[in-house]
């Protein structure tokens, strides 16, 4: 079994945690982050080391890495994290549940696919993307590098550029052009290609100048 560090200790990392121990699907050794937000030196009775010396203690030849993180600044801290774990030699994971559909011809590393997802035949997945559950995408869709997705559903033939977020419930059209460093809102619909760093996004519903328990009486 590939023994594996883990980037953090936070809510991310706990997620992931538990879908790969479910799945029994790697050996977790060791946690890592950044030096100055280390404040216990072990968590889950392993220890956890500044990133800063870590192939010091866990040798680039022998381990790999998961860096799962969100989506904040457009993907950019952990696509940073990611690139300074590659200039340290290190292979970094790609992790597919057992409960995912994945029949992607391409997936690279740094790669989630989380359970209930569905990847259709003939679609590319680029490097340090995170895919939540229950996610679909279309056959033959291109998806770029650095993108976050929370549970969108994409159409075939669709391309996304790097760094994007895709929000939950959001949905892609057949043959649509994501740009890079764009953001689609949850519900939002794409029929269109839309240029780099654009902006979709979906109002919220209006609330009801009535308290939950007068609608109550209205429906009974």
């Amino acid at each position: 079994m590939q023994k594996i560090i883990l980037w953090g200790n936070g809510d991310m990392t706990q997620i992931l945690e538990y879908y790969i121990n479910k799945d029994n699907a790697f050996e977790i050794c060791a946690y890592t982050m950044d030096r100055e937000y280390i404040k216990e030196k072990s968590f889950n009775s392993k220890p956890v080391i500044p990133f800063d010396e870590i192939e010091k203690h866990f040798s680039p030849q022998e381990y790999q890495l998961g860096i799962f993180m969100s989506a904040k600044k457009l993907n950019k801290i952990r696509e940073e994290k990611y690139n300074q774990a590659k200039a340290k030699g290190y292979t970094c994971i790609k992790y597919i549940s057992k409960n995912a559909t994945c029949d992607a011809t391409k997936v690279g590393e740094n790669v989630f696919i989380l359970p209930y997802t569905t990847v259709q035949p003939f679609c590319k997945i680029g490097n340090n993307v995170i895919i939540w559950p229950q996610a679909h995408i279309g056959h033959h869709t291109i998806v770029g590098d650095n993108c976050f997705f929370a549970i969108p559903k994409i159409s075939g033939y669709c391309e996304i550029k790097n760094n994007c977020f895709l929000g939950t419930n959001c949905t892609l059209a057949d043959h649509v052009k994501i740009g890079a460093y764009s953001i689609i809102g949850a519900g939002a619909v794409v029929t269109k290609n839309i240029k780099d760093k654009s902006v979709l996004a979906v109002k919220q519903t209006p609330k009801l100048e009535m308290s939950s328990f007068e609608l109550e009486d209205l429906i009974q």
